[in-house]
């Protein structure tokens, strides 16, 4: 009897790793939150292609009627697309020194000013959280998104 007890916690326990360590990548929605207000901006879906993370801009959750609906000052082939539904991170691939680490070469773009920065991504807390480091050389942005529920 105590043996199939025993069986039993631990079937549980690796389960509740299983699902843990699943999040454990930025694969899904996420609620990119501005560095500087604190504020939630937009909803970001990052899928994975062959082994690659793209994401796009889904919802902008801005109650500013001014805030800006293309990127005027992309420079590439988003020019005057619309942020909605544009694709901002591209070519992000795990990073084989960190099994946490999505850098890999990637790219990600700030549509409000057109910029593209090279990308590091990292799970945090179980994978509720996602570092996103923007950085050209020495000098980086961090921002930490919430996972959208």
């Amino acid at each position: 009897m105590n043996t199939r007890i025993l069986k039993t916690y631990v079937g549980v326990a690796l389960l509740a790793a299983g699902s843990s360590f699943a999040q454990m990548t930025p694969v899904g929605t996420w609620r990119n939150i501005d560095d500087k207000t604190g504020e939630a901006k937009a909803e970001i879906q990052i899928i994975e292609k062959e082994s690659v993370l793209s994401g796009r801009v889904v919802k902008s959750l801005r109650n500013d009627p001014n805030a800006k609906k293309t990127c005027e000052d992309c420079k590439d082939d988003r020019k005057d697309q619309d942020i909605i539904g544009m694709e901002i991170i591209r070519g992000v691939k795990l990073d084989s020194s960190s099994e946490f680490l999505w850098a890999g070469g990637g790219k990600i773009l700030d549509p409000e000013n057109g910029k593209e920065y090279s990308v590091k991504m990292v799970p945090k807390e179980g994978g509720q959280k996602l570092q996103v480091r923007g950085y050209i050389g020495p000098f980086y942005r961090t921002q930490v998104w919430l996972r959208a529920q």
